[in-house]
């Protein structure tokens, strides 16, 4: 599988047997999988999300924003869970108008999970972190 550094973002090929086994970036040689979400920006939003074989669940959120802050915990609970699984990626959506404007992001917190680079499932509102795992399935 192809998998995104969330470091230094280059591919990296992992078999899948090895997912769950904290494989390493062949390039910057840190953690692929750290059981946090990524933090996303304009710049690599796209490379990131459309290079990934695995899905990509990420948060569009806003500092100023309650339920965003409320979310936040339970969106790092999920990130831990669903380590080598998925990817979890945030979005501050102040500061990033392009990734907000070309997803059609109108309402926060929303959640947009990306298969293969294109948008597979969308959820708005605070969402615990057993449920957002569900919702993942996978």
């Amino acid at each position: 599988m192809l998998i995104v550094c969330p470091h230094c973002a280059s591919l990296n090929r992992v078999p899948p047997e090895r997912l769950q086994h904290d494989p390493q970036c062949g390039s910057c040689h840190q953690a692929l999988f750290t059981g946090h979400p990524v933090e996303l920006s304009d710049a690599h939003f796209e490379r990131f999300v459309a290079k990934s074989e695995l899905p990509v669940i990420v948060d569009f959120w806003a500092p100023w924003c309650g339920p965003c802050r409320m979310m936040a915990p339970q969106f790092e609970q999920a990130a831990a869970l669903l380590k080598g699984r998925a990817v979890l990626a945030k979005v501050n959506s102040d500061d990033n108008p392009q990734a907000s404007v070309r997803h059609r992001i109108r309402s926060i917190p929303t959640l947009l999970m990306f298969r293969g680079g294109q948008e597979a499932k969308r959820q708005s509102g605070v969402m615990p972190a057993q449920e957002l795992v569900r919702w993942a399935g996978v």
